[in-house]
């Protein structure tokens, strides 16, 4: 894929730990405290920054906007999110409206947002209370470790992390979880899958009209995307963590389903085209 030559996000949190830390336990808190009042600081101020850190760990704002260093990574997805500004911001200006371009958040390990407390083990999650994508980027070597090794692949998960935010933007998000609230849990869920089908079909949109401003993809590419698509499949992680197939405990679809819906937004490019609820709302 290629990436390097394009600008990267200012819309970036970087919240990762420096160095290894060290949480600080109920007495550790006292006495500092007691060390911030003898400086003359305020104890209540001091408190809160060590709760902070202690029920939050590295929920600290380490930094604001584009990724400085050799951190390849960090600057990937910075550039990867400059490109889906660089979509939605037009697509969105075409059908009338505006897009409120989301924040990304890098983390270690564990961190607090509007939706709550997550760890690393959630994987990439968008989360529509405070309009931010939340990523440990240690959850690209689990994707490696999925059989959807490469930069697209990544690419894609970005991407349909964003596509969440779209039907935030447009009042998808909100419209399925108000009919989530009048219906008993098999079908809520089947709703929470087509919404996330729907972001994989906007993933393909992206990534469509991505290739046509900036000529992103590379031979091999496409596999890679298709590949993501089908590794984390609910039937497939089904399988391979041992449990039988149940459709009832899905929730984003399988492996066909999310190629599927994928490769119609790869295709056309075409929002329309990405209705997974036609006939079921």
């Amino acid at each position: 894929m290629r990436w390097r030559d394009g600008r990267q996000s200012s819309n970036v949190e970087d919240r990762r730990q420096i160095g290894t830390g060290a949480k600080v336990g109920g007495i550790g808190v006292i006495v500092m405290a007691v060390i911030g009042l003898l400086m003359g600081a305020d104890p209540m101020q001091m408190l809160g920054m060590v709760g902070n850190e202690f029920m939050g760990g590295n929920n600290q704002t380490v930094s604001s906007g584009k990724v400085a260093g050799n951190d390849e990574e960090a600057k990937f997805v910075s550039t990867v999110l400059a490109d889906t500004e660089d979509v939605w911001t037009p697509l969105f200006r075409q059908m009338g409206g505006r897009y409120n371009a989301p924040k990304l958040v890098l983390f270690t390990d564990q961190i607090n947002s509007a939706c709550g407390y997550s760890t690393a083990a959630t994987g990439p999650f968008y989360c529509p209370g405070d309009q931010k994508v939340y990523i440990d980027l240690g959850f690209f070597n689990e994707l490696n470790s999925l059989g959807a090794p490469g930069d697209f692949a990544r690419a894609y998960v970005l991407g349909h992390e964003i596509g969440h935010h779209v039907q935030n933007e447009l009042g998808i998000s909100q419209q399925v979880t108000t009919l989530q609230q009048r219906m008993d849990e098999t079908s809520a869920n089947r709703l929470s899958v087509l919404l996330e089908l729907q972001a994989d079909c906007y993933a393909g949109v992206w990534a469509n009209h991505a290739q046509q401003q900036r000529n992103i993809l590379e031979q091999g590419d496409l596999e890679e995307g298709l590949q993501a698509a089908a590794s984390i499949g609910d039937d497939r992680l089904q399988r391979m963590s041992g449990r039988r197939v149940n459709p009832d405990a899905f929730t984003h679809g399988t492996s066909a389903q999310r190629v599927q819906w994928f490769k119609t937004g790869l295709q056309y490019g075409d929002m329309r085209r990405c209705d997974t609820f036609k006939g079921n709302i």
